[in-house]
């Protein structure tokens, strides 16, 4: 059902960051989207193959404007995910604070990040999981270096604030090994994946995100193994070779 590409990408990422290990608690986030419902059923798979032994949950956002979420019961339920849907006022909280003429993604990203980690640590769990996948990654990467004049993109793990550490299990799978994996199955994914995103008009959608996959696509189609390039360049920092003085060899 899962490609043997998929499984063993995982399975080198889990090993290589020691993502998930004996007597872990994990809590994935599971948006009913493509990316989580892939890492959902990997990581059922994993509980009941792996040598060792952790507990997980799947667990959905609601932002509280209602949504589409009788599919994902149904395919929890058929493939035995623990699962919980939590409703919360997340999209009144949107309606209220957002800013005229603006994208309320970073704002809902926090507030949604911030009740799965309430629910983390309310359920005693001491791993967050997120499916964010190598374009995700590369497309934060640009988006940083576009707009906020920074070198940053998304690590496979690293310890919040609270405590809390997350992981991202898929972060080196392809996007395209993901819709592939969920049309060659058939499973049914909701167009909008209940995101607030899709309920803004379209002159208040972001544009950001969409200029770096165009960027990164004609990147790609001019050299096709760019992404194996950049895959291998985020293991393979010269951080003394840019001009943060903190890491100057002097």
């Amino acid at each position: 059902m899962i490609s043997k590409k998929i499984l063993n990408t995982f399975g080198r990422t889990n090993a290589q960051y020691g993502l998930i290990k004996e007597g872990d608690k994990v809590l994935l986030g599971l948006s009913g989207g493509k990316d989580s419902m892939l890492l959902a059923l990997i990581l059922a798979r994993l509980k009941a193959h792996a040598p060792f032994k952790f507990e997980f949950k799947a667990i959905t956002i609601d932002y509280g404007r209602g949504g589409e979420y009788d599919y994902i019961f149904e395919y929890c339920n058929k493939y035995n995910i623990p699962y919980e849907l939590y409703r919360t006022k997340i999209y009144e909280a949107l309606e209220e604070k957002k800013r005229p003429n603006s994208s309320y993604c970073s704002f809902c990203s926090r507030m949604r990040r911030g009740a799965l980690y309430s629910k983390a640590l309310e359920g005693g769990y001491n791993k967050v999981a997120l499916a964010h996948h190598l374009d995700d990654a590369a497309e934060s990467f640009i988006m940083n270096l576009s707009y906020n004049g920074s070198l940053r993109s998304m690590p496979p793990i690293y310890k919040a604030e609270n405590g809390l550490i997350v992981i991202r299990p898929l972060i080196f799978v392809r996007e395209r090994q993901i819709i592939d994996f969920i049309a060659n199955n058939n499973i049914y994914i909701a167009p909008d994946c209940n995101c607030p995103i899709n309920w803004q008009s379209d002159d208040k959608k972001p544009y950001a995100r969409e200029n770096a996959k165009k960027l990164l696509k004609d990147l790609e189609d001019n050299n096709e193994d760019f992404f194996i390039s950049l895959k291998k360049a985020m293991s393979n920092i010269h951080i003394n070779s840019f001009c943060d003085e903190r890491y100057l060899e002097l």
